[in-house]
């Protein structure tokens, strides 16, 4: 996953101001309610999980092709067209971005939305997410939203404002979210707000592996502050969020899916940085969320190489246990039960329906839920940062923005340090 940036001279301000204009010009919405309308993607964002994004979107539907790309570094456009060129090769008009189509730099997301496209991936690292979601929904696009929504309360805010105004231009938004998709956890989250172990009283949640290491964080001489951060920026909280929001927002979704999508009252969480070498990202984060009806949930997540590594939620209630983990789904107690039945990528039917949805006219809006998931993760980060307890409703006023005002190649983007608890003030 790599990243398109807002413009280099551009401040929050006049970015909001620009797609704003860009909204008189936007072309109409398609619904494509037959399958004689052909549907125009844009992938924004050509790394991995971008690349992976259009392989599913194109395979949801035998009407669409890829037809326009934007990436701040070239090097990505190419190889992730040579990836999909490959894999479509028996039918190579599926991947139709010429030259003209394929967009590079800090403004690549604003000419891909301009390019004639009906439907934009949002793959970006999380940090822009915000801003890009706006200028798609300012364009008259549908969305697929990869997470993390934002990195931050002021882009939290961004988005939730973009999801009402989705709602008033009647498009959708599909969240990146994809484990709501996985038929195990499906069928047993099902069965669990259907009463199956009665009322939850309390979760524990984790995901733990090896220390990520994508990047080697070597800086070479050539190099500007910014480049240097964009090239590694999973080690970057501005950027990833931290890997609680680039890798356990996951599992934190689970969290919320099984409450019903109602936010926790408050958190108190605690972390260390144990392994990392540059930028400002943790390894390790135990959080505490409490909610008004008295349900405690608790999630362990570490990224640190030697350790124990583990990746499951268990969903304890009044009358038995859900578990959910690896891929499998089993409730325990008062009823017996475990899934059985076939298991389909959930990256791909999150797609398959969407695609489906749209095709129906319909326009699904995952905006509320998958913005409340991410604060979720927001609101952990920022208590184990500093030490301190912190409340749902403090956080979503909170004045932190991580994002700089204004970004260009040459600016100087000092290496941030990792935050200290008892230091670190609250925001």
């Amino acid at each position: 996953m790599q990243i398109t940036a807002v413009p280099p001279i551009a401040s929050r301000r006049h970015f909001l101001a620009a797609t704003s204009a860009a909204t008189l010009s936007a072309p109409a919405i398609l619904h494509a309610a037959n399958r004689s309308d052909k549907l125009r993607i844009g992938l924004i964002g050509c790394g991995g999980r971008g690349t992976g994004a259009a392989a599913q979107a194109l395979t949801a539907d035998s009407n669409v092709e890829l037809h326009a790309m934007g990436d701040v570094f070239r090097t990505q456009i190419d190889s992730s067209q040579t990836s999909l060129a490959k894999q479509f090769e028996k039918d190579p008009t599926r991947v139709n971005v010429p030259e003209s189509r394929k967009f590079t730099g800090l403004d690549a997301y604003q000419q891909v939305l301009q390019s004639g496209v009906d439907v934009v991936l949002l793959t970006t690292p999380g940090g822009f997410r915000p801003f890009h979601l706006r200028a798609a929904i300012e364009a008259g696009k549908h969305v697929f939203c990869e997470k993390p929504m934002g990195v931050d309360p002021a882009g939290i805010r961004s988005v939730l404002e973009s999801t009402k105004l989705a709602k008033e231009k009647n498009l959708a938004i599909r969240a990146g979210f994809n484990f709501r998709f996985e038929s195990p956890y499906r069928a047993a989250m099902q069965r669990v707000q259907d009463g199956a172990i009665g009322d939850i009283v309390s979760i524990y949640s984790t995901r733990m592996s090896n220390r990520l290491a994508r990047f080697d964080g070597v800086r070479k001489p050539e190099q500007t502050d910014l480049e240097w951060q964009l090239r590694n920026w999973h080690y970057f909280v501005w950027l990833s969020g931290d890997f609680i929001l680039e890798v356990t927002a996951h599992s934190i979704d689970k969290v919320a899916w099984a409450m019903r999508d109602v936010q926790p009252a408050k958190c108190h969480a605690s972390g260390a940085r144990q392994q990392g070498t540059i930028g400002d990202a943790w390894d390790q984060w135990d959080v505490t969320y409490e909610w008004d009806n008295g349900v405690i949930g608790v999630l362990k997540t570490r990224y640190q190489n030697g350790c124990h590594n583990e990746h499951r939620d268990v969903l304890i209630g009044t009358k038995g246990r859900c578990e959910l983990g690896w891929g499998g789904a089993k409730i325990t107690g008062a009823m017996n039960w475990r899934y059985e039945g076939e298991k389909p990528v959930s990256h791909q039917v999150e797609h398959d329906e969407f695609f489906a949805d749209l095709r129906a006219g319909r326009t699904p809006n995952d905006g509320q839920r998958m913005a409340q998931s991410t604060m979720m993760g927001i609101m952990g980060r920022m208590s184990a940062y500093t030490g301190k307890e912190v409340t749902w409703d403090f956080a979503m006023k909170s004045k932190l923005a991580t994002m700089p005002e204004k970004l260009s190649w040459d600016m100087k983007l000092p290496e941030p340090k990792p935050a200290v608890p008892g230091k670190t003030p609250l925001v």
